[in-house]
């Protein structure tokens, strides 16, 4: 029979904990805190019954019954999770009547053995802020008992001095505590326990048949838990991060890099990372790679063409000058650089190309040549920079057929016009613009 009731607790114990790990997989915080706590508790075990008439334990005349220290235990608890753990603790129980409280003697000795189920309420309920310090545990189990009488057999009854008695049931219990220190804490337990298997009553006499099989402990203790890993603050307070709000965040930060790459700085309706010519104007149409269209590959843009055509048309040919030097002189044509290079973009050049014709068709027309500079840099630096750039460009037009007495370079410096942070804005202001001297 001992056998049997051993074995089926065991299964109900490797029950209860398989039950436990299926919950645990689905935490899915950190690791990163001490998994380990041994315990140690000192304090009162109080049989509640049953009892042979004549006998009982508490003095009825005491507030609580007249509290005794005949109970003491030792136990290590693991956590699979911050939430959910599983303990196993010893226990020896010395119970006895209260001296002169009215009972006949008697002394039961006891050694325990559980295994329990621990949930840290704290964090299972998210109170950890609330509480600070303060933690509350919850567990339940099963425990293995050998009972010892201990009690001298007198003629009424048999007490079975002497004689052992192996038991079981089920534990149940809260303990708070408190934070003491970094890894140490302050424990206070109430448990109580019901045994199913209990043939003495706790006097060590044989139970009345109608509460054989059945009897039931309470047990309040005080003492200490400390945590044993390499983090310094115990694992029932320490920080736990949760594995989502890492993916939350690495999401969060790919979809900021996906914005970014489809930033538009011109407006042209083409992401920048696509864009080779992300300062076209606005309103006039691009291709797919963001270049502005010229099909006819005049170095005119064919939206400012068709403009300048239909202008042509419709005004007088001193109004048609006046708008093509409205585009130059407005910035409309322009030239850019790379950062720290005096060399115009392979994609930019149609700029110099524009008024290249412009030169060839108006003889008699000069062009300044202002060169500019973002602020990236030393100011004399730049300064340096914007004349290059100007210069560069007039060399180009003298290669190109344009008589150098009609170019004259306007190192105009840093343009402070746009923010220096930006990146997309510093290139816009990296040129070189044309104005038409009168």
């Amino acid at each position: 029979m001992k056998k049997i009731t051993l074995l089926s607790l065991l299964l109900v114990s490797a029950t209860a904990v398989n039950a436990q790990d299926k919950v645990v997989k689905k935490d899915t915080a950190s690791a990163d805190y001490n998994r380990w706590t041994i315990e140690a508790t000192f304090g009162q075990a109080k049989g509640v019954k049953p009892y042979t008439v004549g006998y009982y334990s508490s003095e009825p005349g005491k507030f609580l019954g007249k509290p005794q220290l005949n109970s003491f235990s030792l136990g290590a608890r693991y956590m699979i999770s911050p939430k959910f753990g599983f303990k196993g603790a010893l226990q020896y129980n010395d119970l006895k009547n209260i001296k002169d409280n009215g009972s006949i003697p008697f002394e039961m000795q006891q050694i325990g053995l559980s295994v329990e189920g621990v949930v840290n309420a704290s964090r299972l309920f998210g109170a950890e802020d609330a509480f600070k310090r303060f933690g509350l545990l919850l567990h339940a189990g099963i425990r293995i008992d050998q009972m010892k009488s201990k009690t001298a057999n007198v003629v009424e009854h048999d007490h079975n001095f002497g004689v052992v008695e192996y038991n079981g049931g089920i534990v149940t219990g809260i303990s708070p505590q408190y934070r003491i220190g970094n890894k140490l804490s302050v424990l206070f337990d109430i448990s109580i326990q019901n045994s199913y298997r209990q043939h003495f009553n706790w006097d060590g006499s044989y139970s009345d048949k109608t509460n054989n099989l059945n009897g039931q402990l309470i047990t309040t203790s005080l003492g200490l838990t400390y945590s044993l890993g390499k983090n310094e603050i115990h694992g029932d307070w320490a920080t736990i991060r949760d594995k989502n709000l890492d993916q939350i965040e690495a999401l969060e930060k790919r979809v900021g890099e996906v914005e970014t790459l489809m930033n538009d700085t011109d407006k042209d309706g083409v992401p920048d990372y696509l864009d080779q010519e992300n300062n076209s104007v606005a309103g006039v149409a691009v291709d797919t790679r963001g270049k502005m269209v010229d099909l006819n590959r005049n170095g005119v843009p064919d939206e400012l063409e068709r403009y300048v055509d239909k202008s042509t048309k419709e005004i007088s040919e001193k109004s048609n000058v006046d708008m093509i030097k409205r585009l130059i002189n407005e910035g409309y044509v322009t030239t850019y650089f790379d950062t720290g290079k005096a060399n115009p973009t392979n994609v930019s050049t149609e700029g110099i190309d524009f008024i290249r014709t412009y030169l060839k068709n108006y003889p008699n027309s000069k062009i300044d040549i202002y060169g500019h500079a973002d602020e990236i840099g030393s100011t004399e630096k730049n300064n340096a920079l914007s004349q290059g750039r100007a210069e560069a460009v007039k060399a180009i037009l003298v290669k190109a057929g344009i008589d150098a007495s009609r170019l004259n370079v306007v190192p105009a410096g840093e343009d402070t016009s746009v923010e220096k942070d930006s990146e997309g804005a510093r290139k816009l202001v990296r040129r070189v613009t044309f104005k038409i001297k009168e």
